[in-house]
């Protein structure tokens, strides 16, 4: 079951990211999220504007951020164009623990049925989410680059067009 992050949540939800940067670590993708990322901090804020979100499926083993309206790392895209220009929502930092299976699929499947026009970003080495992407009938649509300057890999949905 997906739902709203809580407060009480926070150590979970630290837990979750820590063994999803384990396993990027593990998996040829050492950089994108380092070794603190996404900070604390950031997570409160994400809870508090309540776009933080949990798979809770017999305990929280997955979550991520849905956010509504423009992306400011999305107005440049390079290598490509994106599919439309309509009102999107975001998934940003959506994570895994790896002990209950389809975690991704159903927050992809929450996703949209939040919004029809969904974008994403992933890094490149980050070759698992690539695939998930491009599984769940995402396009890639070309290169945006994050507050830090570094390049990722630009998704987006449509529910016409997917």
């Amino acid at each position: 079951m997906i739902r709203r992050a809580t407060a009480e949540d926070l150590p979970e939800i630290l837990r979750v990211y820590a063994a999803a940067r384990a396993y990027m670590k593990a998996n040829g993708n050492p950089n994108q999220w380092g070794d603190s990322h996404p900070a604390q901090p950031l997570l409160e804020e994400d809870i508090r504007l309540g776009r933080l979100y949990v798979d809770d499926t017999d305990g929280v083993h997955g979550v991520f951020a849905l956010v509504f309206g423009e992306d400011p790392t999305y107005a440049v895209i390079e290598g490509g164009r994106w599919l439309n220009d309509a009102p999107y929502a975001t998934i940003h930092r959506i994570a895994a623990d790896g002990e209950k299976p389809g975690v991704f699929g159903r927050s992809i499947a929450f996703c949209r049925a939040q919004c029809g026009n969904l974008r994403i970003d992933t890094h490149h080495d980050n070759r698992t989410m690539q695939h998930l992407v491009e599984k769940a009938g995402f396009a890639r649509c070309g290169i945006i680059y994050v507050e830090d300057g570094s390049p990722r890999i630009a998704y987006q949905y449509t529910a016409q067009e997917g």
